[in-house]
């Protein structure tokens, strides 16, 4: 396995790809990221460790949606087995996916622990727990340092585990020695990951403007709150999808299954 650096615009290339891949199975990948959120979201409402096993999890879970989109890819039907195959293929491949995944959660912990510096923890309670807070307190400096924050350290943690989990899974990386190949590959394919980050936001924002531009051209918004969420779970998917082709460019090496 070798990295290798492809040029900005395969970023966009990545998106493209991501989204005609969901297409070609659509329902499939749609219900494996609603089975996805609906795990953790089961999984966070466990009282005192729920959020934290959540996190855990999330590295194999989104390895998961990775490999829904390459049996899409190869026009194949991804089952829901699918879904836990980073926790099932193998033993040691496991055991390197859950210290990855506590590593994560740890990392992730460690980051709202900072912020809360900066507001007391209303930030890192919000994000863990939902709920409301009053706009004065969302508004404030203290709030609003503390996203800032958070958001600036979550920026190299993401590079660290963004390929992690499929470098255990199809290359049969040890914990560590993924985070360090994940961390390089990102960065040095920096160009491309940032048209990769512009060209969905842009898709995001452009979905979302022309959802509320038709709400002011059909003079009702009780059908946008109905439509706005699914679009959006939808678009989602569609960016999981996509991330398998981020790994696929970065590394010489075509993956494998084991």
């Amino acid at each position: 396995m070798k990295l290798n650096v492809v040029p900005a615009l395969t970023g966009v290339i990545w998106v493209r790809l991501g989204i005609k891949t969901f297409w070609r199975q659509p329902v499939a990948l749609s219900g494996l990221f609603f089975m996805f959120m609906a795990l953790l979201s089961l999984l966070s409402v466990i009282p005192y460790v729920g959020n934290f096993l959540a996190l855990m999890l999330l590295p194999a879970a989104t390895l998961g949606l990775m490999a829904a989109a390459r049996e899409a890819n190869l026009d194949r039907f991804p089952m829901p087995s699918v879904l836990i195959s980073g926790l099932t293929e193998n033993p040691d491949r496991r055991k390197s996916m859950l210290i990855l995944g506590l590593l994560y959660a740890l990392s992730f912990y460690a980051i709202l622990g900072i912020s809360s510096f900066y507001d007391g923890g209303n930030f890192a309670n919000l994000y863990l727990n939902g709920g409301t807070f009053s706009p004065e307190t969302l508004n404030s400096s203290g709030f609003q340092n503390a996203m800032w924050v958070a958001t600036a350290l979550y920026l190299p943690l993401s590079t660290l585990f963004w390929h992690a989990p499929a470098l255990i899974h199809w290359h049969g990386e040890p914990a560590l020695k993924s985070l360090f190949f994940s961390f390089v590959a990102c960065w040095s394919n920096w160009r491309a990951f940032l048209m990769y980050g512009l060209t969905w936001a842009a898709i995001f924002v452009s979905v979302a403007a022309t959802l509320a531009l038709m709400t002011l051209v059909i003079e009702g918004d009780e059908w946008i709150s109905f439509i706005l969420l699914p679009v959006m779970l939808l678009l989602a998917a569609m960016f999981f999808a996509s991330s398998y082709f981020t790994f696929l460019d970065c590394f010489i090496k075509d993956p494998v299954l084991a």
